[in-house]
């Protein structure tokens, strides 16, 4: 490990049982590192695993089978004692501004909570620094006394960016932060997010299911389907030089504000449905819906790794990876044996 990584995932699984004794795979073998001061997005469909990967970055959730490192540190099987001191230097903003906040407690409270659990301040002093953190995140701080009902939705989440940061962490997961806001609201609290950046040298994993906010945000995306990486590289060449198939129908599917632009665009269409997590297809997980796909897709899995011509820094798991020009809205799979 290098001495700029800051979160390591080494073949990560995530897996839980359901009723019916079946197993959902929802992190299946995951690897990837986290750099500090950088922010790297993740993104993919509902359901694909990314908010599961983030809480087993946060040790929020005991991971399966693989390992978690932060700062060279192995904190896999850390005990909720042994994590407490690691709690300050790993913080999470959550996806639902009105469902993350107790609406019977106070936000001077809620945001005063770290300071509190870690008994680095208490009174006066308490909340003299709750209130520099409301001002710093855009709240009026004599607003200390207020319910979360009182507040709107963008407000909230400045909240909950507010408890976030109270203990100056070193990595801030971001799970879907602006995904529940107004699309003006959503501007305000990304630029926030980035100004903070700046004067706190943070290190982000911005989790969303929209690329073009991922795009604005991130140095580096990963891009996951069921449960795995499917392609990882920095932003400009994720959005200049595609090489998965699936990534290429995300950026097909983006808006477009000129229509021309947009009629004049490559239409993917994925046929069928994600398949289960709790059966995945054999071979690439992304087969049964892939344009491109071929038999041996089915019969092996793809490594992650450089493709074509690419650097090490942009790695795809696909055996047919896309060439700069391709046109994937015309291609046909062929699954049948010859």
């Amino acid at each position: 490990m290098t001495d700029d990584v800051l979160l390591k995932v080494d073949d990560v699984r995530k897996n839980f049982p359901t009723q019916s004794k079946e197993v959902v795979q929802a992190v299946a073998g995951v690897s990837l590192e986290v750099h500090k001061g950088e922010t790297l997005g993740l993104v993919g469909e509902t359901g694909c695993g990314k908010s599961t990967l983030a809480r087993c970055m946060a040790h929020l959730y005991d991971v399966t089978s693989g390992s978690v490192w932060f700062e060279g540190k192995d904190i896999t099987k850390l005990s909720r004692k042994a994590m407490r001191p690691l709690r300050r230097d790993v913080q999470v903003i959550f996806q639902d501004p009105y469902g993350s906040l107790n609406p019977r407690r106070r936000v001077g409270s809620i945001i005063g909570d770290p300071f509190a659990i870690h008994n680095i301040a208490s009174g006066n002093d308490r909340k003299k620094k709750v209130q520099e953190l409301m001002e710093l995140v855009g709240l009026n701080p004599e607003h200390y006394n207020r319910f979360p009902a009182e507040f709107s939705g963008g407000q909230r989440q400045r909240i909950g960016v507010a408890r976030a940061l109270a203990l100056r962490p070193k990595l801030v997961i971001c799970d879907e932060p602006v995904s529940a806001l107004d699309v003006s609201i959503q501007a305000q609290i990304i630029n926030l997010l980035a100004d903070l950046q700046k004067e706190f040298d943070l290190t982000y994993v911005f989790i969303s299911h929209d690329l073009s906010v991922v795009r604005h945000v991130s140095n580096r995306i990963a891009v996951m389907y069921l449960g795995k990486i499917v392609e990882l590289a920095p932003t400009d060449e994720l959005f200049g030089q595609t090489r998965h198939p699936y990534t290429r129908a995300l950026l097909s599917a983006l808006p477009v504000a000129d229509p021309d632009t947009a009629d004049s665009r490559e239409q993917i269409i994925l046929g069928g449905d994600i398949p289960s997590a709790t059966n995945p297809p054999e071979g690439c997980r992304f087969h049964t819906r892939c344009p491109k796909a071929r038999l041996d897709c089915a019969a092996g899995e793809p490594p992650l790794e450089p493709v074509l011509t690419d650097a090490y820094n942009h790695q795809t798991a696909c055996f047919y990876p896309l060439t700069v020009g391709e046109d994937l809205s015309t291609a046909v799979p062929d699954l049948k044996a010859s």
